[in-house]
């Protein structure tokens, strides 16, 4: 009964680590502005960088534009080449932004937003859920595009169906590119996402809002060595280490790095540098600390059915019958026995035919043989062909 209970107990202790493992996997997954790397290449040969300033760190438009100069060169220097025959293919990509507040204005309405200004590939990392229209390039010619959220397109419009249509920004006329759904739930309000949301260019947000300067840098680049592309932008990016944090989002979620994490809990919180984080990295790392406490409980619910397996082991190795030797030995005489086996079939297949065929003509041949020696032994005597002959040579008469 004692067995019967442990078992049952290590069982679903083991089904419980499969279920934890399971919503550890979705969750990783889910996080689309982590999965870049992935939606760019094979996630293995590339990797996804973020960097997050402070105030104080004054990146520019230019220095950003500076570094992606040298990234090609450095990219040639380690023997990364395009191997696309399409003349628009790129090796990396990037973006970055600045927060800030921009108010937008219609006929209906005016609204005070918290605003985005994105220049480069922004939705490339940040693929929010569009409702309606589609996104915009930082690098598009023209800049005068916005996304709204449903909240301000309902309080400009009226309605959420409203790409296409006109807003002021600062008293310049802006097209609605698309309208997103604001992410919501608990973890999402507690990282910012509590008010309006409206994605502007960085150059309509300089000019027509109020900005707090670029504070954040994403890229997507081949990563040929581990940490090359990790390394080579936290050393090339022009920003001393206590105004910048570097992170590279491809591997926040491995097992490995949800290990370190739970080796650094309960300082993890505590933060020297004066960087204020957007929304979806304050997300991720909310999600970084939820899969820390998951892994650990995977951990303890799979520690449980391994070490009850491992005392019951060692329980029915210490009463067992036999030794080791005993298994050599039986292990020995049953490769030999299918030696045996396979050289029987061999000699049925193919050599016993053989075999079997000149045993035959061997035997035939000595039943051929026999008959003439005893002729010629007959013959000898004087038994045969001429009997008459064979009683004179033995002296007998006939009558």
């Amino acid at each position: 009964m004692k067995k019967i209970v442990l078992g049952i107990s290590g069982g679903c202790s083991f089904l419980i680590f499969l279920i934890l493992l399971f919503i550890t996997s979705h969750l990783c997954h889910s996080q689309l502005s982590q999965q870049a790397a992935k939606r760019w290449g094979n996630p293995q040969d590339t990797a996804q960088i973020s960097c997050f300033f402070s105030v104080y760190a004054r990146i520019t438009k230019d220095s950003i534009l500076e570094f992606e100069h040298s990234i090609d060169s450095a990219l040639v220097d380690a023997s990364v080449v395009q191997e696309s025959e399409n003349a628009g293919a790129r090796l990396w990509a990037d973006a970055y932004s600045a927060d800030g507040q921009v108010t937008l204005s219609t006929e209906r309405g005016t609204v005070s937003a918290d605003a985005i200004g994105i220049g480069g590939d922004f939705f490339l990392f940040h693929p929010e859920l569009l409702l309606y229209g589609s996104y915009f390039s930082g690098n598009d010619l023209m800049q005068d595009y916005c996304i709204i959220d449903e909240d301000a397109a309902w309080q400009l419009f009226g309605s959420s169906d409203v790409a296409g249509m006109m807003v002021n920004i600062g008293g310049q006329p802006h097209m609605v590119a698309g309208v997103i759904h604001r992410e919501d739930g608990r973890l999402a309000e507690a990282a910012g996402l509590d008010s309006t949301l409206v994605y502007v260019s960085y150059e309509t947000l300089i000019q027509w809002g109020r900005s707090n300067g670029i504070n954040h840098y994403e890229i997507v680049m081949p990563n040929p060595v581990s940490e090359f592309a990790y390394k080579y932008v936290k050393e090339h990016l022009g920003s001393d280490e206590k105004n910048a944090e570097v992170v590279e989002n491809t591997s926040r979620y491995s097992l490995l790095s949800r290990l370190k994490l739970i080796r650094q809990f309960g300082t993890r919180s505590m933060n020297g540098k004066a960087i204020i984080y957007p929304f979806w990295e304050n997300i991720a790392r909310g999600y970084e600390d939820i899969l820390a406490v998951l892994t650990l409980f995977e951990m303890l619910f799979l520690a449980y059915p391994v070490i009850l397996a491992l005392v019951l082991f060692i329980i029915w190795w210490r009463h067992k019958g036999w030794t080791l030797r005993d298994v050599r030995l039986k292990l020995q005489d049953k490769a030999e026995r299918q030696v045996e086996k396979l050289r029987a079939r061999k000699n049925k297949n193919g050599y016993g035919d053989e075999i079997t065929e000149g045993k035959e003509q061997k035997e035939k041949k000595q039943k051929e043989k026999k008959p003439k020696k005893r002729r010629k032994k007959a013959d000898d005597l004087g038994y045969l062909d001429e009997p008459s002959r064979g009683f004179r040579r033995k002296g007998w008469k006939r009558r």
